[in-house]
């Protein structure tokens, strides 16, 4: 019979706490990925109603199909509900690493703790998380994206210096909780509160749609008929804002100042024909750079927190010559 002394409970008791310990360990590792030729891959897609979105697909499956990877993919249709779902479906279908564009900042970290408990790697595109909830390198490899507060900044600077004694702002928000929404507005209010000389009138949700900023537009230039600029976070709005303006006979880019992100060849278009002003591009082609994370990762090469894209800015001093190189 063993006898079980206070010696032996105490290494017993210590080596339990060291697996313990060394469990916590293994969960805030992330989940490695297996080197080999061909891969199961998920791409967690927003949405697909706009051509911002159908090019970053269309990107995707390029280059899944130039590799021979097969590609599960998803369209959240504009429901964060249901792109945590799809992530779920993924990660049951055994996928070996999920590219997701999360909708929302906070209601899509449930499904990237999901994938790292499952131990299936998360990239990010184009979306970020609540980083306060999620850390990169922590509980997903990495997000690849473009710096939004610096497209913001971008876009006031430019106004800044070419606004022609127009100072009255109308400002069309993303997608309420999205990180492109947050962070446009955080660098364009922060850049034209410090430019000086400008107002925001008001600032309204228009939910990165084309209806829905043109129905958001004609109530704030109704509300405030002395505006004389336009920001719109992305060029569906941008256009639908447009709309707006010719509907209440304004001529848009003469009697008022139209500004967007994003730079799809219809916007660089109308910067072409004088309708906007200036767009910031926010590059949409990820297939190349994702893929090319994924296999850095698979060797275990160290991966930045952020992988930046960069975009380029569209003005009447360039926009005919960029025009083709659009999107």
């Amino acid at each position: 019979m063993r006898v079980i002394t206070r010696r032996s409970l105490l290494i017993t008791a210590g080596a339990l706490s060291a697996v313990a310990a060394m469990s916590r360990f293994a969960l805030a590792d992330l989940p490695p990925l297996a080197a080999k030729d061909k891969y199961k891959v998920g791409f967690a897609q927003t949405e697909s109603n706009n051509p911002w979105r159908i090019a970053q697909t269309k990107s995707m499956q390029d280059k899944a199909a130039e590799l021979g990877y097969q590609l599960v993919y998803t369209d959240a249709a504009g429901s964060a509900a249901k792109q945590v779902a799809d992530v779920n479906s993924m990660i049951a279908q055994g996928v070996d690493l999920i590219f997701l564009a999360p909708r929302e900042e906070k209601p899509l970290i449930p499904a990237v703790m999901a994938a790292k408990k499952a131990g299936i790697p998360v990239i990010l595109l184009d979306r970020n998380v609540d980083q306060s909830l999620a850390k990169a390198g922590e509980d997903y490899v990495t997000f690849i994206g473009s710096d939004f507060i610096d497209e913001g900044k971008r876009i006031a600077e430019w106004l800044a210096k070419n606004a022609n004694g127009k100072s009255k702002i109308i400002e069309l928000e993303g997608t309420t909780g999205s990180s492109p929404a947050n962070d446009r507005k955080k660098g364009f209010d922060e850049a034209i509160t410090a430019a000086g000389g400008f107002t925001i009138l008001a600032s309204q949700s228009g939910d990165f749609a084309r209806d829905k900023g043109r129905q958001v537009a004609e109530s704030l230039l109704q509300a405030h008929p002395d505006a004389d600029i336009i920001y719109a976070h992305n060029d569906e709005m941008a256009m639908g804002a447009i709309a707006a303006l010719e509907a209440a006979g304004k001529k848009p880019g003469t009697d008022v100042i139209v500004l967007s992100i994003d730079g799809g060849k219809e916007a660089v278009q109308a910067v072409v024909d004088g309708k906007i002003n200036a767009v910031v591009e926010c590059n949409p082609r990820f297939g190349p750079k994702a893929f090319d994370t994924m296999a850095k990762y698979a060797k275990g090469e160290t991966i930045e927190a952020w992988v930046k894209n960069d975009d380029k800015f569209y003005d009447p001093s360039n926009a005919a010559a960029e025009l083709a190189n659009a999107y």
